[in-house]
């Protein structure tokens, strides 16, 4: 247990540390929303090696941190509907083995963006925000891609050392 609780402490320190890179050093592609979702990487590591249950508490956990730290109210509500929707993409597409883990990669950043702007939908009462999607579904396959081909190579080295059972 007390491994366990080590590599959870590391691995959401990382993901912070991560979300803080993605806010010191904005990538302006000239579309508004787009982030390539450098700690993605450590909740996608953590649901392959770990479990739904640890990734679930890792996300929660970074976004509500970088939201009181980052962010605002909204921004974090925004961040907690995509990351719910993702995670639980993720989560099923690995459990029915429905994709490699670059393909669940992009699965979250798709389900991720698509949750955000159903919040969004939500919050501003107009369904025209919808016209957005598309532009963050092809944002968010090539993030999840990216995403994922690092985790894949990841997972692969620490699945060899990495004991916390």
């Amino acid at each position: 247990m007390a491994k366990k609780t080590a590599y959870m402490g590391m691995f959401t320190a990382l993901a912070f540390v991560f979300s803080y890179l993605e806010f010191l050093i904005p990538i302006n592609l000239g579309i508004p929303g787009v982030k390539l979702g450098l700690a993605n990487l450590v909740t996608i590591v953590v649901l392959y090696l770990m479990g739904v249950k640890e990734a679930c508490i890792l996300s929660f956990v970074r976004i509500v941190l970088n939201g009181f730290t980052f962010g605002n109210p909204a921004a974090m509500l925004y961040s907690l509907a995509g990351g719910f929707l993702s995670l639980l993409a993720m989560a099923l597409s690995r459990k029915f083995k429905l994709f490699s883990v670059t393909g669940v990669s992009v699965l979250g950043g798709v389900f991720h963006n698509l949750g955000q702007i159903l919040a969004a939908v939500l919050v501003v009462e107009n369904a025209k925000l919808l016209y957005y999607f598309p532009v963050l579904v092809l944002s968010g396959t090539i993030a999840g891609t990216v995403i994922g081909i690092l985790a894949a190579m990841v997972i692969k080295r620490l699945d060899k050392g990495m004991e916390y059972k």
